[in-house]
């Protein structure tokens, strides 16, 4: 047979996924916890999918730990695919095939992987031109409980150092889990998940699931977190993730969480869904405001005045676009005509783009009146609104037409 090669035809972030390099955690004899390798037992290893050289490079890393119940690992679509995801954000992404209780392999082998997965992929920032303060861990279902226990367990010795990756921190600066098991108890957990983390042979297992029930082990040093989840799920349900969520607001920890109504358990991105698909264009925009893709840029105060049709424009939104695609947009509620941010929750500095939408129908009380959305001055105005963010702006006012 012919062999016809296809790299020409495929774009930049599934070439680099193809490319994927496979690396030992450890050095050969290092690996803690090691039993012997045979075909059904694998050594600890990531799956390097780097976006180094690429245009939309942005310095950032997530660390992928696919589900499968501690039993095997959904490496394509919770782990392969995310990664070709990531890299069409300009994200390095680094998939985990960390060690199963299928193999006889229990806690602590599978934190030691995902702390030494962080220490590596930290360690080796100035190789793959990462930032070392934005490097994530992103979890599904067992694989979430495993990023859960990274995100909590960071300063936790699981395992004795053997070379100068150790001396790293395993900290992630963000946790993404997805469907994830968080409680081992048993009223709510999955009971392979459990069965498999803990293995045969804990003196207390009742002691070390409470240990491991992730959402008991949340503090203010929790990285900020996204949660993603359905309410159908029934192999995991949504009451792990709602612990988390709780529990991290209780701590006073940066969260956001999304429980769609319907949808199955075990999904992955599932973008071929026009509804449940969408989780991942919501991850995307917690991930822009919460400054994943690019070094924050300083914020300025701002205020002024909207008029619309020459009314005082009586409810509205003012929208600051960043020309930085990596930065977060900013909105500004407009009430009665005028607006106002303080400097922690104003615009980025910078070249800025601007988009109102708004009404003055409770000044006209006019039926026929309704709220505008524009991003010139006038509906047949072809000219964006544009403007410089800068320290020290004077009081802005802009006068929009509905005509």
């Amino acid at each position: 047979m012919k062999f016809v090669p296809l790299i020409g035809l495929l774009s930049f972030s599934f070439v680099s996924s193809l490319l994927a390099e496979q690396v030992p955690l450890w050095s050969e004899g290092k690996t803690p916890y090691a039993k012997p390798i045979d075909d059904e037992t694998k050594s600890p290893s990531i799956s390097v999918y780097s976006t180094k050289g690429s245009p939309n490079h942005t310095g950032a890393a997530v660390v992928i730990c696919p589900g499968g119940g501690y039993g095997g690992l959904a490496k394509d679509h919770e782990g392969h695919q995310p990664a070709q995801w990531f890299n069409e954000q300009g994200v390095s992404a680094f998939v985990l095939q960390y060690r199963l209780g299928s193999q006889k392999q229990h806690y602590p082998a599978q934190l030691a992987d995902v702390q030494r997965a962080i220490r590596w992929v930290r360690a080796q920032a100035g190789e793959f031109g990462l930032a070392k303060d934005r490097i994530a861990v992103m979890g599904f279902s067992a694989g979430g409980h495993l990023a859960s226990m990274a995100a909590t367990l960071y300063d936790e010795n699981a395992y004795e150092a053997s070379d100068s990756i150790d001396e790293v921190s395993a900290r992630p600066d963000f946790a993404i889990l997805c469907y994830p098991v968080i409680s081992l108890d048993s009223e709510f957990t999955h009971r392979g998940s459990r069965k498999n983390l803990l293995g045969p042979d804990q003196v207390d297992e009742e002691a070390l699931a409470t240990k491991l029930s992730t959402d008991k082990n949340i503090t203010a040093e929790t990285p900020p977190t996204f949660l993603f989840q359905t309410n159908a799920d029934t192999s995991v349900p949504a009451e792990n993730a709602t612990r988390f969520f709780l529990a991290l607001r209780e701590h006073g920890v940066p969260v956001e969480f999304h429980c769609y109504q319907n949808g199955p358990h075990g999904i992955g991105l599932y973008r071929g869904d026009p509804i449940l698909g969408g989780w991942s264009d919501l991850l995307k925009n917690w991930l822009l405001v919460n400054s994943f893709y690019a070094v924050p840029k300083a914020k300025v105060a701002v205020t002024g005045k909207v008029t619309l049709d020459g009314e005082p424009a009586s409810w509205g939104i003012l929208t600051f676009h960043p020309e930085d695609k990596n930065q977060p947009p900013t909105s500004v509620r407009v009430r009665r005509g005028k607006f106002s941010a303080k400097s922690d929750v104003g615009p980025v500095v910078g070249a800025a783009t601007l988009t109102f939408e708004g009404s003055i129908w409770e000044l006209t009380v006019d039926a026929g009146d309704k709220a505008v959305s524009l991003s010139s001055l006038s509906p047949g105005n072809d000219e964006q609104i544009s403007l410089p963010v800068s320290e020290g702006m004077e009081p802005l006012h802009f006068d929009f037409s509905s005509k």
